[in-house]
């Protein structure tokens, strides 16, 4: 599988990376998805100690054993809970970080991450002791580098102005091309996208429209209506159906600009990692067709904590 570099750094990652939220809590299949994405060539695993309370992160520490080497682990820190209650609140501060840190190596069996980030964040935030936070933890060798994972243009500008960030991890995929407003900033300064989300919630899948759940009946998605999908999706699927299938169209647009790194669909089931491993290696989108794409679908910015 083709490799991306993320940022400045010497993290070299496969375009289409496992996230392993959707891995659930059954632990022997898990473990069996994660086997297979590693033995296809997926190297980029991407966790949150928040994923069912630090569970996931064992998961892929016990999938690990004996393949560390050949893993870009990449996990999140930010979102804290407290054993017997429900919930959890955001807390981005630097004694929280150093100890969060502490909790996922031990589950990840590992003694050092390849990418920390931040997983999400608000303009409130003491800043300035997150990065002081995360740069001590390069400094001491536990982690390699740290990025971001925030959709709000406030907190992504003071990380790409203050910080040594070497990615941002958006949501981005045909039917919410919000992020692509960023794209020249992050470029410019050398900082790599990570697209989560690349197949909209499956609706840019080979999955029935008619299969969504009634939130999307009801309400559409993001910008699009119900009825709106109900027309773009069979246009886009005839025209792709030559070279590629409705996921393999949308992953490769991800990756058809430049500053996007990987793409991270999740997978629960092997069928579901197969396919998204196929579209991997489908044909890129020509200049053509990321154009037509791009005239079709809608260019929306965020509205909200500018």
């Amino acid at each position: 599988m083709k490799k991306r570099r993320i940022g400045s750094s010497d993290l070299y990652v496969s375009e289409i990376g496992l996230g392993c939220m959707s891995l659930g809590t059954d632990e022997t299949k898990a473990i069996r998805i994660i086997h297979e994405a590693l033995e296809y060539g997926i190297n980029y695993l991407d966790t949150a100690d928040l994923y069912d309370r630090g569970l996931n992160e064992e998961f892929v520490g016990k999938a690990m054993k004996g393949k560390r080497e050949q893993v870009i682990l990449a996990t999140k820190v930010g979102n804290r809970w407290e054993e017997g209650k429900e919930g959890w609140y955001w807390d981005p501060s630097k004694a929280y970080i150093k100890q969060a840190v502490k909790d996922s190596l031990r589950r990840l069996q590992t003694d050092y991450i390849d990418l920390y980030q931040l997983h999400g964040g608000t303009i409130e935030d003491r800043i300035d002791e997150t990065i002081e936070a995360f740069e001590e933890l390069k400094q001491e060798g536990v982690i390699r580098y740290y990025g971001i994972s925030s959709i709000r243009p406030n907190v992504i500008r003071e990380y790409v102005k203050h910080s040594n960030i070497v990615s941002v991890m958006m949501q981005y995929s045909l039917l919410d091309r919000r992020p692509e407003e960023w794209f020249p900033l992050l470029e410019e300064h050398n900082i790599s996208v990570i697209a989560r989300g690349p197949v909209a919630k499956g609706l840019l899948t080979e999955r029935p429209l008619e299969m969504a759940n009634e939130s999307v009946k009801e309400h559409g998605y993001l910008d699009y209506t119900y009825a709106e999908l109900q027309t773009l999706l069979p246009q886009i699927k005839e025209k792709m159906k030559k070279n590629r299938t409705l996921t393999a169209t949308a992953l490769q647009f991800c990756l058809a600009h430049p500053v996007v790194a990987a793409v991270i669909p999740g997978a629960s089931s092997l069928e579901q990692l197969k396919e998204n491993i196929s579209a991997a290696s489908a044909p890129s989108l020509t200049a053509e067709e990321y154009e037509w794409l791009k005239q079709l679908t809608k260019s929306s910015v965020y509205d909200v904590h500018r």
